[in-house]
């Protein structure tokens, strides 16, 4: 696997070889969370960031930590809980793009996803991409690119998700934060 594969077609590189968005990373089967745990560390990546909630999908993080020491490797799992097509507090998007800039800062390789990787994964891309100097506009259109890779565009081609989570982005960077 070169730097810039992606470990699951459901993703797309935000920051090549550093930042990649996308669907849920683990599996409702055991053997494919495993198998898919085994690729993203294959991969390098060892920052991991939900966006999903409690109990709305099987966790995957006892089969990561147990890949991750199998190949004695140290990983970072944060979980930043926004509900299904809903928004996050504009404290907790500032606490995602911090945690984002920080993983970045120290040279680690980032994984962050909701269910889809469209609408949730969607809001905090564009903010990311707002806060590092695009226009809201601007940060759409280049979110809409970005995603285009993912399998995901074959079936549901606009990102974010809902309008809320798009009006969200575009208001992010007029006033440096969302509301």
């Amino acid at each position: 696997m070169t730097d810039l594969d992606r470990p699951t077609p459901a993703s797309y590189w935000v920051v090549p070889g550093k930042l990649l968005a996308g669907e849920y990373a683990g599996s409702r089967d055991e053997e494919l969370t495993r198998q898919r745990m085994a690729a993203f560390l294959d991969a390098g990546f060892d920052t991991f960031l939900d966006l999903t909630t409690e109990g709305e999908l099987p966790s995957y993080l006892s089969i990561l930590m147990k890949e991750a020491n199998n190949r004695d490797r140290r990983l970072h799992y944060q979980r930043f809980p926004i509900p299904d097509e809903g928004l996050p507090s504009v404290e907790m998007m500032t606490a995602i793009l911090a945690a984002i800039d920080t993983a970045i800062a120290q040279e680690r390789k980032v994984y962050f996803h909701c269910h889809g990787g469209i609408g949730r994964t969607g809001t905090v891309v564009g903010c990311y991409l707002a806060h590092q100097g695009l226009d809201g506009k601007a940060a759409l259109q280049r979110l809409k690119e970005l995603y285009r890779p993912s399998e995901q565009f074959d079936f549901f081609p606009y990102v974010p998700e809902t309008d809320e989570q798009a009006r969200f982005v575009l208001e992010w960077k007029e006033t440096g934060s969302s509301g």
